[in-house]
């Protein structure tokens, strides 16, 4: 099952802290919802992870490996990943992350693309995408704490 989403998130800060934080693992695995690992690669392309997540009646713990690429600091990057979650299935996808200045602070937009498998599947797509929507409004309201600070 494929999955689209997008948004934009102001945040009161500038572009450089925003950035900076986007790529520092201490604060991602704080504001990812369920995050329990997250940890640079050897070769710091990008982050190892375990997550644990509820869909609808269907729970499981993540493990994926995410990699950044495309980087252009501090405008953005495309980051993209997969992750085994047992019986419950499989997600993977990537999305592009953009950075501007705007109104004394920055607007961070985000365009994702992912494709789930498994029983995670067979939930269908509006359950789907409303768990997607409030895992990503939750991210993002920790993060902008996190910058915020």
């Amino acid at each position: 099952m494929a999955m689209t989403m997008t948004g934009e998130v102001q945040l009161a800060a500038p572009r450089e802290a925003v950035w900076a934080k986007l790529n520092d693992p201490e604060v991602l695995k704080a504001c990812i919802p369920g995050c329990e690992e997250l940890e640079k690669t050897e070769d710091n392309s990008g982050f190892r992870a375990t997550a644990k997540m509820k869909v609808g009646p269907v729970s499981a713990r993540f493990k994926g490996k995410v990699t950044l690429s495309d980087l252009d600091p501090p405008n953005g990057y495309r980051i993209s990943g997969e992750g085994e979650g047992g019986v419950a299935g499989f997600a993977k996808g990537g999305a592009t992350v953009g950075l501007t200045e705007k109104d004394g602070g920055t607007l961070l937009s985000y365009n994702v693309e992912a494709q789930i498998g498994g029983k995670l599947a067979q939930l269908g797509q509006r359950l789907i995408n409303g768990a997607a929507k409030k895992l990503a409004d939750e991210f993002f309201d920790n993060f902008a704490k996190a910058v915020q600070g």
